[in-house]
């Protein structure tokens, strides 16, 4: 009898402690719940959609706002986003599964795989593992190259064929710089080794057996209820094309919805198994969770509250630490799709944000829930994020007035328009004409057709961009400049558009015959 109250007792208070924690994650989930709302109104994000995984279940997953401004489209947890660098992870998973098979090794050279592959430094290209491919260590500028796969018809074979002409800003595995380019190439060291495209071998191997159904590789073969993407380029919020990038297939071409990537977010927490089925091994995962280059920490950073002590640069992933917490993460950033997928290990518990605008809402509610998941004291990161919005949009203004006032007033180009017209060739990019078109000068980028914009004089040579409706990335103000040469005639292009994204300087488009 003494036994059996033991057990009974030992049943009732475990039974306590079970429904005591299902009352804190309710409680969490229903925080989550309503900042969502509150973020969403605030920030004015046309949609969003949210899931969370705990102890390998599904908890929450939940759809806010429209697909597509101006139509009664609720967003639910189907709903279709571009994931955009999301996608990374899976392209380092496919590189797991080729390891855990013995048909590649992490510290294998890349010229074993991709011969005709080469880095601008002949040493580079020698040494370069398929490592270094996954881990942002190359020596490149961060986004260096990416106007080859952005709105671009190149092939990957294409642009990868292109690689040897940018020049490194830092020497080989010394300092972090963040390569698009580089996951590229790690796709196509998949399909030499597998005789598949990454995307047939990542649908076979990861999404076919996880029952990732709504999950594609291309805006071409979107299922039914797909976001829009939005932004403000043009003054205004405005419905976006959804961006050619199919180029970028394992750096960035994935879409999918919540609820296909929870269960993503489950293998990767079940340490690569998902319902019994190893989609990778547990040596694996802790092998793409490590990190392989430090990232260095801003000073803000380490007085903030609570200060952050690292951030390391993993594979297909970044980690770092928050309250004594190990977090796993990574953004996705297209033209108006702004995403995360968060993962912390030792409370079993991971989510994805997704989103349609580019406004901060994603990043509001990843650091919101991160903070409800760790029982950190309360913070508005939203108000933060709507006060800071403001300041940058006054920053911006003060920039525009003194670039304004180095404006010189009077002045004309030197030679007449049509004397302007011609192709300018990069041999990293490519071509781009420049036409005389209903008396003004009308620049084209030939490697992405939507690249066209009107040039409107500004002072001497020098041209402001007006990109048309047909670019989608919000750009602000840019200029081009004419050098001209001792004969009288422009002999380059001079591109200064400013942007967080895409570096116009590492081309030099010189005239051709």
């Amino acid at each position: 009898m003494r036994s059996r109250s033991v057990i009974l007792s030992f049943v009732i208070a475990l039974s306590s402690v079970s429904f005591a924690h299902a009352q804190a994650i309710d409680t969490k989930l229903a925080a989550i719940d309503a900042y969502a709302q509150k973020v969403l109104a605030d920030q004015k994000q046309p949609g969003m959609a949210i899931a969370v995984v705990r102890d390998d279940k599904v908890v929450f997953a939940q759809g806010y706002g429209t697909k597509e401004l101006g139509k009664n489209s609720p967003v639910d947890a189907n709903t279709v986003f571009a994931i955009a660098s999301n996608s990374k992870a899976f392209a380092t998973a496919t590189l797991a599964i080729l390891v855990d098979e013995g048909k590649i090794k992490w510290d294998d050279k890349v010229s074993q795989y991709l011969p005709e592959f080469k880095m601008y430094d002949p040493w580079v290209t020698n040494e370069l593992l398929i490592r270094d491919l996954v881990t942002h260590r190359v020596g490149l500028d961060t986004f260096s190259g990416d106007l080859l796969w952005y709105e671009a018809t190149y092939k990957p074979e294409e642009m990868l064929e292109r690689v040897r002409h940018l020049k490194p800003v830092s020497s080989f595995r010394t300092r972090y710089g963040y390569q698009n380019l580089m996951f590229i190439a790690a796709g196509e060291v998949v399909k030499k080794v597998t005789g598949k495209p990454w995307c047939t071998f990542v649908k076979e191997r990861i999404l076919d057996p996880l029952g990732m159904s709504r999950t594609t590789c291309s805006v071409n073969n979107l299922p039914d209820n797909a976001a829009w993407p939005h932004n403000e380029s043009g003054g205004s919020m405005r419905v976006l094309h959804r961006g050619n990038v199919d180029g970028s297939s394992s750096a960035a071409a994935l879409n999918s919805s919540v609820n296909d990537l929870s269960k993503w977010i489950r293998t990767q927490l079940g340490r690569g198994t998902f319902e019994g089925k190893q989609i990778f091994s547990r040596e694996r995962s802790w092998e793409m969770w490590q990190p392989y280059m430090a990232q260095q920490i801003a000073e803000p950073r380490d007085r903030s509250t609570p200060p952050t002590q690292f951030r390391g640069v993993a594979m297909g992933w970044f980690v770092s630490d928050y309250r004594g917490r190990k977090i796993v993460e990574h953004s996705g950033g297209l033209d108006g799709m702004l995403s995360y997928t968060v993962l912390i290990p030792e409370l079993n518990t991971g989510f994805i944000i997704l989103t349609n605008s580019e406004s901060p809402a994603f990043r509001v509610m990843r650091s919101k829930m991160i903070d409800i998941f760790t029982d950190a004291p309360e913070r508005d990161y939203n108000a933060e994020a709507l006060a800071g919005a403001e300041r940058s949009k006054a920053a911006s203004a003060e920039a525009m007035k003194r670039v304004d006032a180095t404006r010189v007033a009077g002045t004309r180009p030197t030679l007449k328009l049509a004397d302007y017209a011609g192709t300018y060739g990069d041999k990293l990019y490519g071509d781009i004409t420049v036409s005389e078109e209903n008396g003004r000068l009308v620049m084209r980028f030939l490697p992405s057709p939507r690249f066209v914009a009107d040039l409107e004089h500004w002072h001497y040579d020098t041209f402001v961009i007006r990109w048309r409706p047909s670019v989608a990335y919000n750009f602000p103000r840019g200029f081009v400049t004419f050098t001209i040469d001792r004969n009288g005639k422009t002999d380059e292009l001079k591109i200064d558009q400013p942007n967080n994204d895409f570096w116009f300087y590492e081309l030099t488009p010189k005239r051709k015959p």
